[in-house]
């Protein structure tokens, strides 16, 4: 390794290092009026942008990695650069530039000693997640990993006057550490004991497949509880919408994406062996996420809460997709894992923009109108077009629809699903086609939920008067969503150079690379014969159409046009109580699921001239499984609580019985 392989690894590592003091520096800051929003912000949006041209670096030099001097003795921190923790600091630098120049606008409302405050978290934030992908040892992962989770949960609770965001705080800040847990103890499964705590010593021992199975499912469970797996996804619909709009971005669009990145990272490079079962239950884990969360987003009115699920359902996708890679790599189907493989990194990427876009455009509308229940606002699309068109783009992402990035990740896992030989597991023969009716209908359901999401609040007439005062976002605002947006559009158009740039990091993982059989404007996974898609000659193909519509309108049939009132029913009052709400276009999926769900419903006095009716769809697993646990240890702790409240007599009995017994057996 020559100096120069090692200069990404130090710039990347010297990024982390710039967070921290733009962290501390923004507490010094906090005093003077509009320097952290004007001057921290805007640096800090530089730093991801450098991280971005260093994890793409990564891409295509050679694995890097040193020592730090800093630690406990003996202990020192490893760092590790390759093609997988490149890819992912990407990720979180191409995402976070755009999050970052959108809080420089969004947080300028904001008192100078809330926001310097709230800068150190944010920086603190950022470099704790560079750090877990950078990490090369245990002992540094988990030091970063609570670095990341802190910072998170002080981020989570900013507003922290209101008793609700405290509460979403303290749930999410108990499952993080739950996992943080199972973490630390698959470290100690993967190290055996041994002393030795380096990944590279990990990579290098030789488990037998009961110990491997042990690391994977504690693995599991850790980063699918930081991931938002069902059933640790509770804390997620929570903290989501209690944070604000720039933390949700970054916590939804990158923080859980480093869960990804852990699984992968020892699944397929620490552990020293693969099991195809493994590949079966996160394929199913996976599937009942993506389903659960998007059934959850349909009868959300809450658009924050709306969103959370609707990341669950991502998350489930990608996992989804791990697990088919699982299958088709223990099955020595390479040319298939590879492909999945590629559809997983691919929806990673894709979410990160896409959501992201998403929270940040909610934020707008949250700053403008000081509401986030979507049944009070609407019509916003003639006060905010700026927000409305360019968050239009990511609820067409998400949606899955060509030529954006959404459809390019689902479509090569449809093709990874369809393309699928026979396999040696004969149930997995079965397994496989319903899984790809699964996620065909996720896919469906979310188009379903952007519909809703986009059309109840910046379609139709205003629900509330002070709609009419919204106010478009700020410029740095509007810069953030459109860098988002523009990741979106180009991540969609160039498919082909995606999969090119994605292969170092799937030949790392699997072995092989996705090849692709058409040309730099076709992408064909498999063969041009059997699937094939032409992002650019379908965007041109549409953008002709579209042309040439509006030049026949304007020209030729401009002279026959006349306005007039929509088809009214015969009913001449119309208003906007007459629109479709988020509650009622949530209706069907909510009859048609209610047993999943426990739904709570608010009727009006029958003699109400103007009734309004409330549901609220509340999530069966919360009642079913959290809540006896959180009964009985308030049982516990309130008997252990009473041994503060005895007589002074009985703790000199229990000290004096302590002391006996300790002479008796200790001194024998």
């Amino acid at each position: 390794m020559t100096p120069f392989d090692m200069i990404p690894l130090q710039w990347a590592w010297g990024i982390v290092l710039y967070w921290l003091l733009l962290g501390g520096a923004s507490l010094l800051a906090r005093h003077v009026s509009g320097l952290v929003t004007d001057l921290i912000f805007p640096l800090s949006a530089l730093g991801a942008l450098v991280m971005a041209l260093v994890g793409g670096s990564a891409l295509i030099l050679p694995v890097s990695h040193f020592i730090l001097p800093i630690g406990l003795p003996d202990l020192p921190f490893h760092l590790r650069l390759d093609a997988l923790s490149g890819f992912f600091l990407l990720l979180l630098g191409s995402a976070a530039f755009g999050v970052t120049v959108y809080a420089m606008g969004y947080f300028r409302s904001m008192a100078d000693d809330q926001v310097g405050l709230l800068a150190l978290w944010f920086n603190l934030f950022l470099a704790g997640m560079a750090l877990v992908l950078l990490a090369d040892d245990a002992y540094a992962f988990m030091v970063a990993w609570e670095v990341m989770a802190l910072s998170s949960y002080f981020l989570v609770t900013t507003d922290h006057q209101i008793p609700d965001i405290r509460r979403a705080g303290f749930l999410y800040l108990l499952i993080a550490h739950v996992g943080a847990v199972s973490l630390l103890l698959c470290f100690g499964v993967l190290q055996g004991g041994h002393g030795a705590y380096t990944f590279d010593y990990m990579r290098l021992a030789e488990m037998t497949p009961f110990w491997a199975s042990v690391a994977f499912l504690l693995a599991l469970f850790g980063f699918g509880a930081k991931a938002g797996l069902v059933p640790m996804h509770v804390w997620l619909p929570e903290a989501h919408p209690a944070a604000p709009s720039p933390v949700s971005a970054l916590m939804s669009g990158i923080m859980l994406k480093t869960a990804i990145y852990g699984l992968l990272r020892i699944t397929f490079d620490l552990l020293n062996l693969q099991i195809g079962w493994w590949g079966t239950l996160a394929l199913g884990l996976g599937l009942l996420t993506a389903l659960y969360g998007v059934i959850f987003a349909a009868v959300q009115s809450d658009m924050k809460r709306l969103l959370a699920w609707s990341s669950i359902e991502n998350i489930g996708i990608i996992v989804a997709a791990f697990g088919l890679t699982l299958i088709f790599y223990t099955d020595g189907k390479g040319g298939l894992a590879a492909l999945s493989m590629t559809a997983l990194l691919y929806h990673a990427l894709n979410h990160a923009f896409f959501k992201s876009l998403l929270f940040i455009g909610t934020g707008s509308v949250l700053h403008a109108t000081h509401e986030r229940r979507m049944g009070h606002l609407g019509g916003l699309m003639r006060y905010m077009p700026w927000t409305a068109w360019l968050t239009l783009v990511g609820a067409l992402a998400i949606a899955g629809l060509p030529p954006l990035n959404g459809f390019i990740s689902e479509w090569l896992l449809l093709q990874a699903f369809l393309l699928t030989p026979g396999l040696s597991q004969p149930y997995l023969n079965m397994v496989i086609p319903v899984a790809a009716a699964a996620v065909a209908l996720a896919a469906a359901l979310a188009a379903y939920v952007m519909v809703k999401f986009f059309g109840i609040i910046f379609l139709g007439q205003p629900r509330d008067p002070a709609l009419h005062q919204a106010r478009e976002a700020s410029w740095p605002e509007r810069l953030g969503m459109l860098w988002l947006a523009a990741g979106c559009v180009l991540l969609g158009l160039l498919p082909v150079q995606v999969t090119a740039a994605l292969a170092p990091v799937v030949r790392l993982l699997t072995g092989q690379t996705l090849v692709n059989d058409g040309s730099w404007l076709v992408l064909a996974p498999v063969s041009a014969e059997r699937a094939s898609y032409a992002p650019l000659i379908f965007f041109a193909v549409v953008a002709v159409v579209l042309l040439l519509t509006f030049v026949w309108v304007r020209k030729v049939y401009h002279g026959r046009i006349r306005r007039a009132d929509p088809w009214d029913c015969g009913y001449l009052e119309q208003d906007a109580r007459m629109q479709d709400t988020a509650e009622g276009f949530g209706q069907p999926i909510r009859q048609i699921f209610e047993a999943f769900m426990r739904v709570e419903r608010e009727r009006p006095d029958p003699f109400d001239r103007k009734p309004r009716y409330s549901s609220a769809s509340l999530d069966q697993i919360w009642f079913v499984l959290y809540e006896p646990i959180a009964r009985l240890a308030s049982w516990v702790s309130d008997k252990v609580g009473r041994l503060q409240h005895g007589r002074i007599q009985w703790y000199l009995i229990y000290s004096f019985a302590t002391l006996i017994f300790l002479l008796v057996f200790v001194t024998r």
